[in-house]
Formats: structure tokens, sequence, C-alpha cells
């Protein structure tokens, strides 16, 4: 049987590497890399540097895995079930053609294998369609994580939960309910739509990279520069992965 390793690596730095993702990148045969085109070559490129450094063997083999475009228009839900069937059928094609049986495939996947990717679900696809396929999970620090440790802060406040969404459920308000909240895919800068003057962000952009970006502050008094920002940075890179925490401030 063949067997896929889940390998989460982090959110940027090659540091942040685990020992057991150290040890699992030197048990795969192959490395299945998603190339998601020019505008985002920085990021194959770095998984690329993360093999060279830290697995032993002197020879690498490396198959690219073109990933489509997700419709925007229509219905979400629908557009997202579509785009991971597309996804399962590549994955499912490239196993079968290049990991032969007995052979362990590795799948470095950004921070957490947990944690809003897709990566675990498209596996299960093709265990449903009846590739035989074992797989384990190698946990990684998330985004999530660094964003709290760059900016020096817990992500809850005493005895308040921690919600963590995206930004397009972001859309509909602040949560009431919530202490902390922490938003990632958020493409269209919901923040800026808030209006509440008490919350405050911490925001990141690029975490653990040479390029990294943090601005923290009142909302209504940041939130103005993050959008010129993010837009200045993307039109730079290329592409942009950014994250952040909101939450009311603290009376005191």
């Amino acid at each position: 049987m063949r067997t896929i390793l889940v390998i989460g690596i982090g959110a940027g730095d090659p540091d942040y590497l685990t020992l057991q993702a150290i040890k699992a990148l030197n048990r795969v045969d192959v490395f299945f890399v998603p190339d998601k085109g020019a505008e985002k070559a920085a990021l194959k490129h770095l998984r690329t540097t993360i093999c060279e450094r830290f697995v032993e063997r002197q020879e690498l083999r490396m198959v690219a895995i073109e990933v489509p475009q997700r419709a925007s228009s229509g219905c979400y839900q629908h557009n997202v079930d579509h785009w991971h069937a597309e996804l399962a059928d590549r994955y499912g094609h490239q196993f079968e053609q290049h990991l032969a049986e007995g052979e362990v495939g590795g799948l470095l996947v950004w921070g957490d294998p947990a944690l809003y990717d897709s990566t675990l679900r498209i596996i299960e696809r093709l265990r449903a369609k009846g590739l035989a396929l074992d797989y384990e999970v190698i946990p990684g620090i998330s985004s999530v994580q660094v964003l709290a440790a760059k900016h020096r802060i817990t992500l809850n406040q005493i005895g308040e939960p921690v919600l963590l969404t995206t930004g397009r459920k972001l859309a509909k308000g602040f949560p009431s309910d919530a202490g902390s909240v922490v938003v990632m895919l958020d493409g269209t800068q919901t923040f800026a739509q808030l209006s509440d003057p008490h919350l405050e962000i911490f925001w990141g952009a690029y975490l653990g990279t040479p390029d990294e970006i943090l601005i923290a502050g009142h909302l209504a008094a940041v939130k103005d520069e993050i959008v010129t920002v993010r837009q200045e940075a993307r039109e730079r890179h290329g592409w942009i992965m950014d994250i952040y925490l909101l939450r009311r401030c603290d009376p005191r």
C-alpha cells in the first residue's frame, strides 16, 4: 500500500519545522509539490528549500501538481466541492503514476494541516474512491501561533473564548459573544468595513519570512494603513498571505 505523509511545515520560516516533521521528511520517497503558477512561485521555492535543507539523501524526487483555479462566482460551497474534486483527480493521478506500492509520498502543508487547508479532505476523497492509501498527519506551527508570538500577545483574554473564522464570515459583523476573533482567508479586507470604535487589530503578512509585515493598534486608527500596505505588498510580490486578530479593547 502507498503511504502519504501530510507534513505541517510551519508559517514560512524553515526554523519552524519540528523534529517530528524533519524525521518525516526523511521517510519520504517522493515529494508532491502543489504548483500555483508563476504568481506564487516563491511558495513552491520555499518548499524546495526546506527539502534541500533537511532531507539527508542527496537526490530528491519531486513531482509538481498543477493547482486549478477555484471558481469565484456562484455558490461558494458548490465551487469548493468542485475544486476539491478536481484536486483529488490530479493528486490521485500523480500518486498512481509516480508512487510505487510500498513507497512513501510527502505533501508539505503550510502551517498546520488541520487548519483551513484542503489536503486531508482530498486524501479522504481519494480513499473513498477506492485508491489504496494510508496516511499520517504531522502537525505544524500555524500562522495563528506565529501571529500571537510576533505581536507578543495571548490570543485569548482572561476567561474569554477565541473564534477562528474567515473574512467571508466576518462580513456579517463582529460576533457579539466573541472575545477574540482570528480571521484567515480575507481577500477583501473585511476589517475595514467594521465601525466598532472599541476594536483593536493585530495584523501580519508573510509571517516567518524576510518580507514579514506587522501592524497593530485601534482598528479605526490603523485600518486604512493596513489596506494601503497590503495592496502595495501584493503588487510588489504578486501574492499575499495575511492573518489578523480582532478583539475589543481592554478597558484598562
